[in-house]
């Protein structure tokens, strides 16, 4: 999470070969420019794969139509189950035929499963932290890891308890990183531009993370943990520095954090 407010506007479009944006219009103070819905397809393959069709706005099912053409959608992929991800699955399945994967729909990913479609490869990484179901996906062709909320286009990604844990989060920021470099470049976020320098982001991620737990030790020797309501204290003392229409994301943050410490 952060308050800066000044950054190239993102609006999606064509990133690699075989990835495209196509930008939901839901923007906020969560989920930056808006929800980023991928179209992955193999150049010149006449079937493609969805990631995360976004919440239910019909007017944005229709432009990843649109941009999908006369091509067919073979497969729907969850990257979680967060409303403005996964939302209009339901429909969207409706609308195209093709099955859905992910956030409790279809069969469940398998950590290191291969997924192909009409010459497309792609590999799904169980990286629970986000939420428990997270998952991301390599496009090895492209060297390109989209990671839904895991890690933002900009600012930092919110491990909001109770779903979200801080201990997977860390452990999968290290999976992360271990590929970064050896197979993925560049990272495709669920919100916010493309970053091509993926270990640098992740490794900053990993840093403020713990960071932020050092922060949160800190407040709680400071007298936090004595105050009536313990999650407010961390919070004021913390996260200061964040803009507060974010707190209410924070204040789930630090209960995560909290837990995590109390391990």
């Amino acid at each position: 999470m952060t308050t800066s407010t000044a950054y190239d506007a993102w609006s999606g479009g064509r990133v690699s070969e075989r990835a495209e944006c196509v930008l939901c219009p839901n923007p906020g103070p969560m989920t930056l420019d808006g929800t980023n819905t991928w179209v992955l397809a193999e150049p010149g393959a006449d079937q493609v794969v969805v990631i995360d069709p976004g919440p239910l706005d019909e007017s944005h099912l229709q432009r990843v139509l649109d941009h999908v053409g006369e091509r067919s959608v073979g497969l729907t992929l969850l990257t979680h189950n967060h409303f403005d991800h996964a939302e209009s699955a339901d429909r969207w399945a409706e609308l195209t035929g093709a099955p859905v994967r992910g956030a409790g729909l279809g069969d469940p990913f398998a950590d290191d499963e291969r997924i192909a479609l009409a010459g497309l490869e792609i590999r799904a990484v169980l990286t629970p932290g986000h939420t428990q179901d997270s998952v991301s996906f390599v496009l090895p062709g492209d060297r390109v890891l989209l990671t839904g909320d895991m890690v933002l286009g900009r600012g930092t990604s919110v491990v909001a308890h109770p779903d979200g844990d801080v201990a997977s989060y860390l452990t999968s920021l290290d999976r992360m990183i271990a590929l970064s470099g050896q197979e993925i470049d560049t990272i495709a976020p669920g919100h916010g531009p493309v970053i091509d320098d993926a270990h640098a982001v992740l490794t900053y991620y990993r840093d403020h993370r713990q960071a932020r737990l050092q922060q949160v030790r800190e407040a709680l020797d400071a007298g936090a943990r004595d105050a009536d309501d313990v999650v407010e204290a961390v919070v004021e003392r913390v996260y200061a520095d964040v803009d507060r229409s974010v707190w209410p994301a924070a204040r789930l943050t630090v209960q995560a954090q909290l837990t995590y410490l109390e391990r």
